[in-house]
């Protein structure tokens, strides 16, 4: 499976704001973004979750070319928690409630904005990373707790 790509990055962030979707870069994606060195194999969205943003997250992906079933379009019209895309030009999940982040609202209002493309902060990420309690985030917080560091020295 190929890695993630900053062109991938800019085809979703190219069809989301053709069908006005809101959404963040979140996960690895999101870090990688922010200047995170380390690879991912796919992105991770946060999209906020509303009936007409599902509608319009539905019709951005069949623009990027995935082939979606009528039972993904249900779950992302509905905004199940988390679906995992593997049937389009690369591997996608989108997340609509991530772990460790109450609101979409309140992420946005934290949202760095990277080259057009919004990016939850990088304690939203590690919040997340934390919250999830699988063992490869958690082994990977020290490296992206290091790399906060560097990151708010950057960026103060």
């Amino acid at each position: 499976m190929p890695a993630f790509e900053y062109r991938q990055a800019q085809e979703i962030r190219d069809a989301f704001a053709r069908n006005e979707v809101r959404y963040l870069f979140i996960g690895k994606s999101g870090a990688i973004l922010l200047g995170f060195s380390d690879t991912t194999q796919d992105a991770d969205l946060f999209v906020e979750k509303s009936s007409a943003s599902g509608r319009a997250l539905t019709q951005a992906l069949c623009e990027l070319g995935f082939d979606l079933t009528k039972e993904q379009v249900g779950e992302i019209e509905r905004g199940k928690d988390f679906v995992q895309l593997k049937n389009g030009p690369f591997d996608l999940d989108i997340i609509f409630a991530p772990d460790g982040i109450e609101h979409f609202q309140d992420a946005w209002a934290r949202h760095v904005d990277v080259e057009g493309f919004p990016v939850c902060h990088i304690d939203d990420i590690i919040a997340s990373k934390a919250a999830t309690g699988r063992q490869k985030d958690l082994e990977s917080l020290p490296r992206l707790r290091a790399f906060r560091e560097y990151w708010l020295r950057k960026n103060p």
